[in-house]
């Protein structure tokens, strides 16, 4: 299980790395987006073998079957897995909307100054979309 920890740390900083080495070589947009094709692909295949391997049943930790916390089960595992990407992936699709519309707010206001506080609404609600991820997180845990 630590070669799998310290080769997904690994593949983290080496997707960090290129995109780095890209905006500071100004690579252009294609061969950018297939560097980073491949190193989110890997990731999630090394993230993918993790969870088989974890859900396998294998504890190489457990020096005896004492040493197991009693009352512990898949169940509760899948349980904290679906808190985590319910949170992660609202939080993912609010920065995707943000992104989107503080950039279409900001044009907006450099052409109509008064139109801020419209522009602020739309930016506001599309937040709404983590804190919804994050209820049903509290859902799920609780």
């Amino acid at each position: 299980m630590e070669i799998i920890l310290v080769l997904t740390v690994l593949l983290v900083a080496l997707t960090i790395a290129a995109g780095v080495y890209s905006i500071k070589k100004k690579i252009d947009n294609e061969k950018a987006r297939k560097v980073l094709g491949v190193s989110v692909g890997s990731f999630i295949l090394m993230m993918i073998g993790a969870t088989v391997f974890m859900l396998s049943g294998y504890n190489a930790l457990a020096e005896t079957t004492e040493t197991v916390v009693v009352g512990a089960s898949i169940g509760d595992g899948l349980k904290y897995l679906g808190a985590a990407l319910s949170t992660g992936l609202a939080c993912v699709g609010t920065g995707t909307a943000v992104a989107a519309a503080s950039s279409a707010a900001i044009g907006a206001i450099s052409e109509d100054p008064k139109l801020l506080g419209r522009t602020i609404i739309f930016v506001g609600l599309s937040e709404g979309i983590a804190i919804y991820g994050l209820i049903i997180s509290i859902m799920i845990l609780g």
